[in-house]
């Protein structure tokens, strides 16, 4: 118990003391025995709420021997008090013996004697009305657990949500970023060569690192906002409206990319458009970055309950989720010497997939028979 709760019972249980003793000390001489039975009808009261059905049992079997012992006390304060505290605290099965206890108590106080009814009438109401306080504390009690109760759920849910929607924004930053460093990787390397060989084709990778960089700072703008608490800018990652801007760019890093959309033209969901787009950019950033592709194709077919996504492209194709890409500081084929290309893609990949597994979809990666490296992502709509 905490110490207000100490100081509280120790309180009513010298208001329950006095008001019971007072009686036994007063007026002619009592049996020896009263005087033991008005302490076992008062002291336990302090411990109350350790016991409620002992200590009610204790002090109301003390409070009826006072009774036919013919020094009652003026009010029966302690078995009020353990009545409530039954109500209260108390079990069911607790409750209905103080119920029980507390008709019996009353009954053999007052016919023995032979008091009359009228006394038994106000024992009856003030038994009752300490029974109406428990159990209105106890609902109260109950109410305010269960609200306590809700409002931690409700955090819990909040902070879950929150947590989430980082976790997506971070997922979102890595592909913003993997992509567009990437393709403006590529260009930049090219742009030496193309520099001294073709200008026109120089002027326009410099331009696309340009505009992949733009872009990629307005993302990045919304999306580093969006985690700010105390931002009212929301971000809204892009969908299958977005596919061709993305395509665009990769044309621009020099690959030749189809697009291709069959099927049921149905908008998904917002988080479905959103995974789509993402395990596109992904895909096209791997290939960019290690496939050594030539030319990419990219489809989408719908139907009624699922939306098909499949990225082939024509380069060294590569198994599992790391594919062989050989070790560090080693050319693999997929990727430039130097370059830890297992490991790039291979986070790709991983990431893709969770994506897709948000949704309730699945994804699968493998070498296609032509040779080249096929992403295939199927999505509920």
């Amino acid at each position: 118990m905490t110490r207000y709760r100490v100081a509280l019972n120790v309180v009513l249980t010298v208001v329950v003391v006095v008001v019971t003793l007072l009686p036994a000390l007063s007026g002619h001489v009592r049996p020896w025995w009263a005087y033991p039975l008005a302490v076992a009808a008062s002291v336990p009261v302090f411990w109350r709420e350790r016991a409620p059905l002992r200590v009610g049992l204790v002090v109301g079997g003390a409070t009826t021997g006072l009774a036919l012992a013919g020094t009652p006390p003026l009010l029966p304060l302690g078995a009020l008090v353990a009545v409530y505290t039954i109500a209260a605290l108390g079990s069911l099965a607790a409750r209905l013996v103080g119920v029980a206890g507390t008709a019996l108590g009353v009954t053999l106080s007052l016919v023995p004697p032979g008091d009359d009814a009228e006394l038994l009438r106000y024992l009856a109401v003030a038994y009752v009305a300490a029974f109406a306080l428990g159990t209105g504390a106890r609902a109260r009690r109950v109410q305010v657990t269960a609200l306590r109760e809700r409002t931690q759920r409700l955090e819990q849910e909040q902070r879950a949500a929150v947590l989430r929607e980082r976790t997506r924004i971070a997922r979102d930053l890595h592909d913003i970023l993997t992509h567009s460093v990437g393709i403006m990787v590529v260009q930049a390397e090219a742009g030496p060569i193309l520099v001294r060989d073709d200008p026109d084709r120089a002027d326009a990778a410099f331009a696309a690192i340009a505009t992949t960089g733009r872009d990629a700072v307005v993302q990045l703008r919304r999306a580093v906002g969006a985690l700010r608490e105390s931002s009212d800018e929301s971000f809204d990652p892009p969908g299958l409206a977005a596919l061709p801007a993305l395509v665009a760019q990769a044309r621009a890093a020099g690959l030749d990319v189809a697009l291709h959309r069959t099927g049921q033209d149905v908008d998904p969901p917002a988080d479905v458009a959103v995974a789509v787009y993402r395990i596109v950019q992904e895909a096209l950033t791997n290939v960019v970055r290690h496939a050594r592709a030539r030319s990419v194709r990219i489809a989408l077919h719908g139907t009624a309950d699922e939306l098909t996504i499949e990225v082939a492209d024509d380069g060294r194709g590569r198994r599992g989720e790391t594919g062989g890409r050989g070790r560090p500081g080693e050319a693999d084929g997929r990727g430039r010497p130097g370059e830890t290309g297992g490991e790039a893609a291979g986070h790709g990949l991983v990431g893709m997939r969770e994506r897709a597994l948000a949704c309730g979809g699945t994804l699968e990666t493998g070498t296609s028979d032509a040779g080249g490296f096929v992403v295939r992502a199927v999505l509920p709509r």
